[in-house]
């Protein structure tokens, strides 16, 4: 179920950035980077991570690298940047928000893992 909601939440962000990248911007109070290439690779990036997720969900223990790899790991460290870069003040508390998403994911990613359960399906 975990790698379900990694899914489509890495896809419908990825989505989000490619095709309104102004509006997801002015949503959380930021600027667009220029150039736009930087919004478009991570757009292009967090689809590909979110269309990953497909394999782990149809066989979670043959792809548990991919499961501790894009959430553990990624999202982990995701939400420790958000949160450094709010803490320095470089940041919007509307980014909090992807820190408790993704920090949430992380824990429940490897929640599942540790207890090997086929629940990160």
């Amino acid at each position: 179920m975990v790698a379900g909601i990694s899914l489509v939440y890495d896809l419908a962000i990825g989505l989000a950035l490619l095709a309104a990248t102004d509006r997801f911007a002015s949503l959380f109070g930021v600027v667009v980077p220029e150039p736009r290439l930087f919004v478009t690779l991570t757009g292009l990036f967090l689809v590909c991570v979110g269309l990953g997720y497909a394999q782990p969900m149809r066989n979670p223990e043959h792809h548990r690298a991919y499961l501790w790899i894009f959430g553990p790991l990624l999202k982990g460290a995701g939400a420790v940047v958000f949160i450094a870069y709010y803490a320095g003040g470089d940041s919007p508390s509307s980014y909090l928000l992807f820190a408790a998403t993704d920090g949430t994911l992380a824990l429940a990613t490897a929640g599942a893992l540790a207890m090997n359960q086929h629940t990160a399906d």
